[in-house]
């Protein structure tokens, strides 16, 4: 088993949205308020970009894309940035691809300066949640003002 993590390139952009949409429908996450639902979903590769200090991983198996992760500033913020869009097809899940995308996320997020990170999902993602309570996330009794997904029910932040 050959595992690969890239910056996201132009060239994977259907295949991550591809993952991103499929997944988001097994769990629910589905219309508006929902991350799938994001504009930027249809070209990740311009709106993750160093200039904008942002980054999303693509994480291969075998060859195959199989999910991604990825950072950005909150709401303009200089101070907190957002995990954004940790999905991953079934076949790679429990291999440590989830902690390794989320970590090296994490990572970029110090580097840049960021103070604090935020991240909103669904009480459907058990194992994501777990993830993130192992990373140090802490929950919230509420969204972050500015949150773009109103439809999720699960509300963590992270000092870094």
């Amino acid at each position: 088993m050959t595992v690969e993590i890239d910056l996201i390139q132009p060239r994977h952009d259907e295949d991550v949205r591809t993952i991103i949409k499929a997944v988001g429908a097994e769990f629910g996450a589905i219309g508006e308020g929902f991350g799938p639902s994001d504009p930027e979903v249809d070209a990740m590769s311009q709106y993750y970009t160093l200039e904008k200090r942002s980054l999303y991983l693509v994480a291969t198996l075998d060859g195959k894309i199989v999910g991604g992760c990825g950072v950005a500033p909150f709401n303009n913020s200089q101070q907190t940035c957002e995990l954004k869009k940790l999905f991953l097809l079934p076949e790679s899940r429990g291999l440590g691809l989830g902690k390794k995308l989320s970590e090296l996320c994490l990572d970029f997020a110090v580097q840049q300066g960021f103070s604090e990170c935020y991240l909103d999902t669904l009480t459907s993602m058990k194992s994501a949640i777990h993830l993130y309570e192992k990373l140090g996330f802490q929950h919230l009794d509420q969204p972050l003002d500015g949150t773009e997904h109103s439809s999720c029910d699960v509300w963590m932040l992270k000092q870094l």
